[in-house]
């Protein structure tokens, strides 16, 4: 029997897969086809060929950002990527994270979101512990937009003090100067613990030959002033001199694989099973109307090895899913918001996708119980909110929500996060949202982010609106307020789209469903490099 629903949702889904790739194959070719062949002609590799190069010929690359910066500069005329493209590979058989400007986008010039970004690969490498490369080939900061990237905390010079600390650490910083390095972003090189500069193509100065000639008179060109063999020869900024962008590729290659083993966290895995359900029937699965209730567990069990899931109290607090499982062969501990409609004991049909608490009580329990047993915890995110109403009120919600936010916010555990559907609200803290620094938070196609639905966002900034509009002396009528709900609704939507949050870093990447598991795989390998010094404190749990 043919499931027309079931067909209908594939076909949605892929269409929505479709759209992510043609956004993502432009956002590829970064400042463009002709700014591309320049890099060609001037000697160079593109980023994105420096980065083939480096990594191991067998090794994923899972790229952070990638829609970093997404319609967010067209007044400037964009900025793909951020200007910068990074991930999380193996070089030399080690797990490693690489930062790349890319100089086709504006001459690799720091657009704020550029800072931020190089921000958060910096923090995956502290969580983590995992050795930085930087390939540097940057401008500096783009001047336009200097307010929004100097002096805050949070700013481009934050990365320096980081680099600082994560030398501090113990964690190695390799930095390779393949084009431009200038003003602040000289820093950045030399304060890594090893620098390489590729000859004649390559230069590093606080300020260049024309700046140099306006400030102090001096005339000098800029080869002279900063390139290879005067900082190899006479500075001694940098540490090693390469012939061309290969060789110096091959030089980081030559370190990293010197690198000793470092204590392991020590998180469980054995052989990884295939999961016994078709993985592709997510397709068919999630609606494509997103107000339609779906079974959770028909995901997890398309997700996890062998479909092997033990859950965690299953007939209390059934708005939330927890169990234990595997992921390619790693022990996790999962906690999902079930979609589909659920009766509570009284009979009563509760909402799906909300929190109830029972439920929040249900998952601070278990994720206690993951942070004492050593488990890494996977949140499935489709949730609308918690509870309202007299009767949620009475019972406690307030009291059980935050037993859950604090139970997660003090894990020691990693986390990791997967934005399916809806991302509403105290819902989004609750499952572990952004703030609660999740080592990697991507999403499907299908996720929406926002205070609340837009249906009911839009309804509630109408009547805003029309209170507005109605103290000027204007009349709304039927017409006019079906207008306003509409654009309304339209600019709403817009801005709970996955990749208006993608663009500005509020999620780590935009991924098909199917690559769901080698995501979280690769975060927990790469969390594995790190041991867990702090212990667990779960507060307010026992209360």
């Amino acid at each position: 029997m043919i499931d027309l629903d079931f067909n209908k949702n594939d076909d949605k889904m892929r269409l929505l897969i479709s759209e992510m790739k043609n956004i993502k194959s432009k956002i590829l070719m970064g400042g463009g086809k002709e700014k591309l062949k320049k890099q060609h002609l001037q000697n160079k590799l593109t980023v994105r060929e420096r980065i083939d190069f480096l990594k191991d010929d067998d090794a994923d690359f899972l790229e952070i950002g990638c829609f970093a910066g997404y319609k967010m500069y067209e007044k400037y005329g964009g900025c793909p990527s951020g200007g910068v493209v990074a991930g999380i590979t193996h070089i030399e058989k080690k797990q490693c994270i690489i930062v790349a400007n890319d100089s086709t986008v504006k001459a690799g010039a720091w657009f704020p979101i550029t800072g931020k970004k190089n921000l958060r690969l910096q923090e995956i490498s502290i969580e983590n512990k995992l050795p930085i490369i930087y390939l540097v080939d940057s401008a500096g900061v783009f001047l336009p937009l200097q307010d929004d990237i100097f002096p805050d905390k949070e700013h481009f010079g934050r990365i320096f003090r980081n680099n600082a600390v994560m030398s501090s650490m113990g964690i190695t910083q390799i930095a390779a100067v393949m084009g431009s390095c200038v003003a602040g972003g000289a820093y950045l090189p030399i304060m890594s613990d090893e620098s390489i500069i590729v000859d004649k193509t390559s230069s590093i100065f606080l300020a260049g030959s024309y700046l140099v000639k306006a400030a102090i008179g001096e005339s000098i060109d800029n080869e002279t002033l900063g390139g290879a063999t005067t900082h190899c020869e006479i500075s001694g900024v940098t540490d090693y001199k390469a012939k061309n962008d290969q060789d110096a590729l091959i030089k980081i290659k030559n370190i990293i694989n010197k690198i000793g083993q470092h204590e392991k966290a020590g998180f469980n895995r054995v052989k990884s099973i295939p999961p016994k359900k078709n993985e592709k029937e997510i397709y068919g699965i999630i609606p494509r109307d997103r107000a339609k209730p779906y079974n959770m567990h028909e995901i997890i069990d398309r997700l996890i090895d062998n479909s092997d899931f033990e859950e965690y109290k299953s007939g209390y607090g059934k708005s939330i899913i927890c169990g234990y499982a595997r992921i390619d062969g790693w022990a996790v501990g999962i906690v999902a918001n079930q979609r589909k409609l659920i009766k509570n004991k009284q009979g009563e049909v509760q909402f799906g996708g909300v929190i109830y608490s029972d439920s929040a009580d249900k998952s601070a329990r278990f994720i206690a119980n993951c942070n004492q047993k050593k488990i890494p915890l996977v949140f499935l995110q489709d949730v609308t909110g918690f509870m309202v109403g007299s009767k949620s009120e009475h019972a406690g919600i307030i009291k059980d929500g935050a037993k859950m936010v604090n139970t997660m916010s003090n894990s020691v555990v990693p986390k990791f996060t997967i934005i399916i559907g809806n991302s509403y609200g105290a819902g989004n803290y609750a499952m572990c949202g952004k703030a609660y620094d999740p080592r990697l938070i991507v999403a499907w196609p299908t996720a929406k982010l926002a205070v609340m639905g837009g249906e009911q966002a839009a309804k509630v900034l109408l009547q805003i609106e029309k209170k507005s509009l109605e103290k000027k002396g204007e009349e709304i009528d039927k017409k006019k307020e079906k207008e306003l709900l509409n654009n309304i609704t339209k600019k709403y939507n817009y801005q709970s789209s996955p990749y208006y949050a993608a663009s500005r870093l509020w999620i780590d990447a935009i991924i098909d469903p199917l690559e769901t598991r080698k995501v979280i795989s690769t975060g927990i390998n790469a969390a594995n490099h790190s041991p867990i010094n702090k212990k667990y404190n779960p507060g307010i749990i026992q209360s």
